[in-house]
């Protein structure tokens, strides 16, 4: 299973919901929604702008975790 790790990266990098949001040129419930729930099935093209708002690459935004 797939873990998203945006939100960690985000307050890491103290880069607040809004500003990641208007950064990676996403819609704000997509960002929300992915900051709530980090097992959110997004879009690579997503992943992408959000990396690159982030300056991190994609590979950072993810971590594999154990089906439970």
């Amino acid at each position: 299973m797939i873990r998203l790790r945006v939100k960690e990266i985000a307050r890491e990098k103290g880069i607040s919901m809004g500003k990641l949001q208007r950064d990676a040129d996403l819609a704000y419930n997509t960002v929300r929604r992915i900051f709530k729930d980090p097992y959110y099935i997004t879009t690579t093209e997503t992943l992408g702008k959000l990396a690159k708002a982030l300056s991190v690459p994609i590979s950072d935004l993810l971590e594999e975790v154990p089906d439970e």
